[in-house]
């Protein structure tokens, strides 16, 4: 893991654009950190919901600030006699963000030469996942974030570089923040690892939209996805084998046992079927009832021989405790 952090760490970082869109600019406002937020609130105000703090030429009240302190020192660099514009200094700031590094240049027989500082690694044994954003509800979900679960010993730096050099995805910040699982107690001595992970939400300069979760899909494109997923994977099919599998290791050697549909092994199905089942019985009493009250109407006489034409009860499926 440590030379896959440091190889990794010497791939390229990304360079955002000149001007970010106003989108990109909100999303950045919205994942700063609370502390941050918290503490630009009380110097500057609040700022509403769905809208950015940074300045029309992209910077960031930090940014500013950093800005307007070195032009009041005079340490700003100095073009044809005047000292550069806050878009000149962000745009020459981004430049040495997104510098090459992790190079080196070495002289070979009179030739400069540009040479990789740090080792290959191949196959890493690391999982990067994407997941859905956090959106607050009532809120669109943000195009121009997204959000990973990455293991503890990843950077941010490892992670610019991963989406770059991996898929092309560039990207303009990102935030992490670590999950830890609850202190073990008395009862539960051990802490379970699996739920300590660690967070990473990257700020994009193109959009993307994660796919829609079944959910929020309309009825018949939710129906249409649900056949399509059914159809290249057989999730339920795998369900009722494995389901299957499972009865006849666990109870299929028992003496006098029999195996049953996969539907009628929990209490909610057999219920179920148990209701059906009253329900036809039932039918057909009150179909019998209502014939017989049809033929006094009329003035019949209902003999025990038409009596014995009422379906048999044996064909009725009889529901046991």
């Amino acid at each position: 893991m440590q030379r896959f952090t440091c190889a990794t760490r010497r791939l390229y970082s990304t360079k955002p654009p000149a001007v970010l869109p106003e989108a990109a600019r909100i999303a950045r406002t919205a994942s700063t950190p609370l502390a941050v937020r918290l503490r630009r609130r009380k110097r500057f105000g609040p700022t509403a919901v769905g809208t950015s703090d940074s300045t029309p030429h992209g910077l960031t009240p930090t940014e500013n600030a950093r800005y307007r302190r070195l032009k009041v020192t005079q340490k700003l660099k100095v073009i044809d006699g005047e000292q550069i514009t806050d878009a000149q200094w962000i745009e020459r700031l981004n430049e040495r963000r997104s510098r090459v590094r992790g190079f080196k240049t070495v002289e070979r027989g009179g030739v400069e030469e540009k040479e990789v500082v740090g080792r290959r690694v191949y196959l890493p044994n690391i999982i990067i996942r994407l997941v859905r954003n956090n959106t607050p509800k009532g809120e669109p979900y943000n195009p121009y974030e997204a959000t990973f679960r990455i293991p503890k010993s990843v950077t941010k730096t490892d992670m610019r570089s991963y989406l770059l050099a991996v898929y092309g995805v560039k990207t303009t910040y990102i935030r992490t923040d670590n999950y830890i699982a609850p202190a073990p107690s008395g009862r539960n001595p051990k802490r379970k690892a699996f739920k300590t992970y660690k967070r990473a939400v990257v700020g994009l300069v193109d959009p993307f939209y994660y796919p829609h979760r079944l959910e929020d899909m309309p009825t018949q494109e939710k129906e249409e996805r649900e056949k399509w997923i059914e159809t290249n994977f057989q999730i339920m099919a795998n369900r009722a084998m494995r389901k299957y599998e499972l009865l006849r290791l666990t109870k299929g050697q028992a003496k006098g046992w029999d195996m049953k549909e996969p539907m009628a092994t929990k209490r909610s199905h057999i219920l179920r079927l148990v209701a059906e089942r009253r329900e036809k019985r039932e039918g057909l009493i009150a179909n019998q009832v209502h014939k017989w009250q049809e033929m006094r109407k009329k003035g019949r006489t209902i003999s025990l021989e038409l009596a014995r034409k009422i379906p048999s009860q044996s064909n009725v499926p009889v529901a046991t405790n």
